[in-house]
Order: C-alpha cells, then structure tokens, then sequence
C-alpha cells in the first residue's frame, strides 16, 4: 500500500499562535486573550480607570427637541 503523502503546503497547517493582547506574549489557555494574570490585572485596571472608551454619538434628548420645537 502507499503512504498518503503530506500536503504540498505545510505551512497551511501551521497557525501562528495568538500573542497577549497586553504585552504580546503567546496566550495562555487559562488567562486567554493573555499570557498571565499580570497582563489580564493591567487589562482590568485600564478599563476600571476609564482609560478604554466606546466612542458613541450623543442624540439630543426628547425633553430638548420639545423646547426649540416650542420656541421657534
């Protein structure tokens, strides 16, 4: 019997490892999208002091419509 060969392609195979999203380290199951505890507490810290934001667009309120609507 022959032996199925391997893929022309091996690199097709191979997925670089995902890096920390904090300091670029190869992940860690256990703290992923990091590598340790270290950089999930510095992930944490930045989001408790507000350092990471959503920006959003702001529509005016109804109560302030109904006033220049009023006015005009």
């Amino acid at each position: 019997m022959m032996k199925a060969s391997p893929p022309a392609n091996d690199n097709a195979k191979v997925k670089a490892a995902p890096a920390c999203a904090i300091c670029g380290r190869p992940r860690v199951e256990k703290y992923t999208p990091f590598c340790s505890s270290r950089c999930a507490d510095v992930d944490l810290y930045r989001w408790l002091n507000g350092k990471y934001a959503i920006p959003a667009s702001e529509e005016p309120d109804e109560d302030s419509r109904d006033v220049r609507l009023e006015d005009e």
